[in-house]
């Protein structure tokens, strides 16, 4: 199945140079969680903050277990700091 990866602000270092708007699609097997997407991208675990599924926020446990499925966005974003 083919997803699409969204890697925003000092995340998108990880993707290949050149990667259009930031989103590098990706071939999976079925059953394919964005825990696994992030270690195959090599994303520190403390650096995938905020994980969502086409706009939808994901929780830690959902982060681990919910599958991915055909056509899906998934957008990491690192922690933000400012002030």
């Amino acid at each position: 199945m083919r997803v699409n990866l969204k890697l925003f602000a000092m995340l998108q270092d990880l993707l290949p140079p050149g990667t259009p708007d930031h989103t590098l699609p990706l071939d999976l097997e079925e059953g394919t969680t964005a825990r696994q997407v992030i270690e195959r991208m090599r994303i520190p675990k403390e650096m995938a903050h905020l994980v969502m599924i086409d706009g939808t926020h994901l929780l830690p446990q959902e982060i681990n277990e919910r599958p991915l499925q055909e056509g899906d966005t998934l957008a990491i974003f690192p922690p933000i700091a400012g002030g």
